[in-house]
């Protein structure tokens, strides 16, 4: 049997997300948080032999008070990839996105077999209005994608130039904020969505410290979430993984503190990768770090060799590396096996 003859040549060409392996060593390379919420079920009786609630109301009612919208402004997913394929699927392509930047919006689109269009980021890694702009009105995107804090880069986008692109489209507008309990700007961009119906917020409970419970969701307008929500996989938000979020959420002041924590290492974490000779460091509003060094390929294979596992970047911005911020004495321990390696 020929395989390739069963499977869509748009599939057979694609380069798949292929995460690490899991190595031994220290692990800064996949931006969770090193602080592991402490998850206590104990004293709650959980009946596993029934399905999960389907639209994860408790849940949504919880999120809803903290975001200030209603419950029915939030859809639930399992982890933003699968609410990025629930989009796709809704929308239909072209989808317009800028690059670098989360590579799943661009998988996704090809496994569905929808038209990419692929903008590079300006030098100061901000959207490029005017080459945006111009897609917009000649390529009828039918969803655009803005990952603000960015990934890889660090950096939040322009808010003038967001909400111009949100004004100016006659599409969906995703803003992805996984990193935005990071970027110290307050409330991110969903106040915008009472006022623009096309604007969509997608959030994350995996870069805080509940990775393992894959667990995201979109806040926007009712009527477009209903469309989306047709696509949903039913009972797609498990059990256990309500159960956790909802304990999360009343233990807020976890999560405050061990942002407070990492904020303070990125910043002594930047500074200190400054002071190294060769080494250009990017500016960073989320919990990781972006920084370029002379032949990044070789530095990073080094690094692994000392069970240090960073982000190896160099395919898509020469001689760039991303190390996620750890716990201090990670991070001390990189700084060292760095210098070392240089």
């Amino acid at each position: 049997m020929n395989i390739k003859s069963l499977i869509r040549n748009e599939v057979i060409e694609l380069q798949g997300y292929r995460p690490e392996v899991q190595r031994s060593g220290i692990k800064l390379d996949a931006n969770e948080s090193p602080y592991p919420f402490p998850v206590k079920l104990n004293d709650k009786s959980l009946e596993i032999n029934r399905y999960p609630d389907p639209e994860a109301k408790a849940l949504k009612e919880a999120l809803s008070k903290l975001l200030k919208v209603e419950p029915e402004n939030i859809l639930q997913g399992n982890g933003s990839d699968e609410l990025i394929y629930y989009l796709i699927s809704v929308t239909g392509g072209p989808v317009l996105y800028p690059v670098p930047t989360f590579s799943m919006y661009g998988i996704i689109a090809r496994v569905l077999g929808e038209k990419t269009l692929v903008i590079s980021l300006d030098r100061d890694f901000d959207i490029p209005m005017e080459s945006f702009l111009r897609s917009i009105n000649k390529d009828r995107p039918r969803i655009i994608f803005l990952s603000s804090p960015n990934n890889p880069t660090g950096n939040c986008f322009s808010e003038e130039r967001i909400l111009r692109i949100v004004k100016e489209s006659n599409c969906l507008v995703v803003v992805d904020e996984a990193y935005q309990p990071y970027a110290e700007n307050g409330e991110g961009f969903i106040p915008y969505t009472k006022r623009y119906k096309n604007l969509l917020v997608m959030r994350t409970f995996s870069k805080i410290g509940l990775a393992g419970i894959r667990l995201g969701f979109l806040v926007g307008e009712s009527r477009v979430l209903d469309q989306i929500n047709k696509a949903r996989l039913p009972y797609n938000v498990n059990s256990l993984t309500q159960s956790i979020a909802l304990e999360a959420l009343k233990n807020r002041s976890f999560f405050k503190d061990t942002i407070k924590r990492v904020l303070s290492e990125r910043k002594r974490l930047t500074e200190a990768l400054s002071r190294i000779e060769g080494i250009t460091v990017f500016p960073s509003r989320a919990n990781f770090i972006l920084f370029r060094v002379r032949n990044g390929g070789a530095v990073y294979r080094r690094l692994l060799k000392k069970g240090i596992i960073i982000k190896n970047l160099t395919s898509l911005i020469p001689d760039c590396l991303r190390v996620t911020v750890g716990r201090p004495e990670e991070n001390n321990a990189f700084l060292r096996a760095l210098k070392e390696v240089l």
